[in-house]
């Protein structure tokens, strides 16, 4: 019986997106590819995934596994193959000087400095190309990245905890632990997939949070998040976490609130950095701005882990591409502190944003909601 080629095709891909999902808390900010490398006969001869920024692509590794038994092969890489030189040299170059025959790509790389390049060079020395095998599954594994080389921001995911009846704190503020510690080592993940960690000075002060990844499994490849904190009056103090462990913080303020933090950044220059930040219509950092910011610092992806209030502002924005929100089985009642608070109260429902259920899993005792915007 005769092998399909589109079945063949998709399991050669989707092994490699499992090799580049190794790199997914590493290689940031690059994107996370996979490469699986077959002969001329359709055996697999080398795999390789990139580990992190400044380190060889994948599709080096795999070239270098397979050695001359890539003459005349199948590349299969979940990102079109670079054609500049950055850090590392092209890998449209290596493929073609290694003799493949074709070339297997999910999707197109986003990066203008790409953008079809690689493909186009690959063609021009008589490599024959396909594109698209499992490109949904690709961008998803890159969203950071595509979000900010498409749309000039990196991608958002604000995170709460909340009761059952989508409270998150006690009316005075007391929110340690709503949620399980299963939930919390969850979070983890989160923070150690984002390049940054946004916060507001209210949570700042409040909770004193030290927004690091906790968990020693993950290996980051040397990297930290960069903390961020939205406080546009100055107010951040010495004797809070963020400002005096010595960890990347980056404080977006007013001309008067970074004039007020000057005397606090001199004294930490290592770690603490305050830059004026525009303000929106209602006085409050601009989100937008921020985001730019954060995308030309080279931050793909985001984790708000705020205050009901700021939470609401990014969801009001249109700027949160995801919602994980963890629930846990329990009630605080109707004085508690709400999920969300929007800048502007709706007036009708038709005027709600709709999301989408993408996942929903147990974590623990709790539920893990993961929602996204519903497209219209």
């Amino acid at each position: 019986m005769t092998a399909n080629p589109a079945a063949i095709d998709y399991a050669h891909m989707a092994r490699a997106l499992l090799l580049a999902a190794r790199g997914t808390y590493s290689t940031a900010p690059n994107p996370a590819v996979g490469c699986v490398l077959l002969d001329a006969h359709g055996a697999v001869v080398g795999e390789g995934w990139h580990h992190r920024a400044g380190q060889p692509h994948a599709e080096v590794y795999a070239l270098h596994a397979a050695s001359i038994r890539a003459r005349g092969g199948t590349a299969y890489v979940t990102l079109e193959p670079c054609s500049h030189h950055g850090r590392t040299p092209p890998c449209a170059d290596a493929l073609i000087q290694a003799g493949v025959r074709r070339v297997v790509a999910a999707m197109q790389d986003p990066n203008p400095r790409v953008a079809g390049d690689g493909l186009r060079k690959l063609v021009a020395a008589g490599i024959v190309t396909a594109v698209g095998m499992l490109e949904r599954e690709a961008r998803e594994l890159n969203r950071g990245f595509v979000s900010r080389m498409t749309r000039g921001r990196p991608w958002v995911t604000v995170k709460l905890g909340s009761s059952a009846d989508g409270r998150t704190a006690l009316a005075d503020g007391s929110s340690q632990w709503i949620t399980s510690e299963p939930a919390r080592a969850d979070v983890q993940r989160l923070r150690a997939r984002a390049s940054a960690i946004v916060t507001g000075i209210g949570t700042a002060l409040a909770d004193d949070p030290a927004l690091t990844v906790r968990d020693g499994a993950l290996d980051l490849g040397g990297r930290v998040p960069l903390r961020v904190v939205l406080d546009s009056r100055g107010r951040l103090e010495p004797d809070l976490k963020l400002a005096r462990d010595g960890l990347p913080t980056l404080v977006f303020s007013s001309d008067a609130g970074a004039h007020a933090l000057a005397r606090l950044a001199e004294a930490r220059p290592a770690a603490l950095q305050v830059e004026p930040m525009p303000a929106d219509s209602t006085g409050r950092i601009d989100l937008h701005a921020t985001l730019r910011r954060l995308a030309v610092l080279e931050c793909n992806e985001v984790l708000v882990e705020a205050g009901p209030r700021l939470a609401g502002s990014f969801l009001a924005a249109g700027l949160a591409d995801e919602i994980v929100l963890y629930v846990a089985p329990t009630i605080l009642g109707e004085t508690a502190q709400p999920s969300f608070v929007l800048p502007q109260p709706l007036r009708a429902l038709s005027e709600r944003p709709l999301y989408s259920y993408h996942d929903v899993r147990r974590v623990g005792p709790d539920l893990r909601l993961t929602l996204r915007p519903v497209e219209t």
